[in-house]
Parts: C-alpha cells; structure tokens; sequence
C-alpha cells in the first residue's frame, strides 16, 4: 500500500491513473493535507481505529501542503520509532535547493520532480513503482 500526501486534485487523479496504467497491484490511499497524513500514520483523529501494525509500504508525499507542510510532516515521521524507517519519496514540483537540502537532511529516500508532461510523469511513476515495490526491501517491522 502507498500513502499518497497530495492537495493537488489534478495531481492526485494523474498519479492515480499512471499507477493504474502500471499495473502497480497495490492499494493507493490518498490524504489530502499534513495533518492528514499524520493522523493516518499514528492512527489519531479520522484514522483512529486503523490498525498501527498496517503501515503503508511507501509513501509518496508534496512538500507544499495545507495545514502541516511536508517538511515538518517527514520530521514527525523520523522522530517516531514506528515510522522512522518508513520509505519516503518526496515527488514535487519545487526547485529550490533549500528545499532538497532540507529534505535529505530530515532523511527522506529519493527526492523527485514532478514532470510536466504526462507520459514522463507515468514514466516516473512506473520507475518509482518497480523499484520501491518490486526491489526495494525495508525492515519488517518498523
């Protein structure tokens, strides 16, 4: 399963459809904002119930999002012994250098920029599917 971290709608339904068109055979969840997405990681407001031990295989976030922005949810994620190992790929459409830094600094997997035309971005999407899904191997429990 991939946690996908998107506000974007155009974004979202673009990732949707490369992984559909890949074949990815994995599950998708789709939050739309920081606080979201920490919420589903440690299981606390909407995602209150969810099982902890389910943690999603990868996840794939923006850095500029409402609420919370990436940066601080990827510290929150390498602070906490049940998420910092968890595979994170930061896929942005940011330039700037600080932000890269900032980012691999915090200990993020891979870093990509969002291509603009669509049959890159699927592309993307078919390389970042095979390798953290097919090749990459993480710790069993985090």
């Amino acid at each position: 399963m991939i946690l996908l971290v998107e506000d974007n709608p155009n974004d979202i339904a673009l990732t949707l459809r490369a992984f559909k068109k890949q074949q990815a055979n994995c599950d998708v969840v789709v939050v739309r904002d920081g606080a979201e997405a920490l919420d589903y990681l440690f299981c606390t407001g909407d995602y209150q119930g969810r099982d902890l031990d389910k943690m999603p295989a990868l996840v794939l976030m923006d850095l500029k999002l409402p609420k919370i922005d990436g940066l601080e949810v990827i510290r929150r994620i390498r602070e906490h012994n049940s998420t910092r190992f968890l595979p994170v790929v930061v896929l942005t459409t940011s330039e700037e250098n600080t932000d890269l830094l900032e980012c691999y600094s915090l200990g993020i997997n891979s870093y990509i920029r969002k291509p603009v035309d669509s049959d890159n971005f699927d592309q993307v999407i078919r390389n970042l599917s095979l390798y953290w899904l097919k090749f990459n191997i993480t710790p069993k429990h985090f």
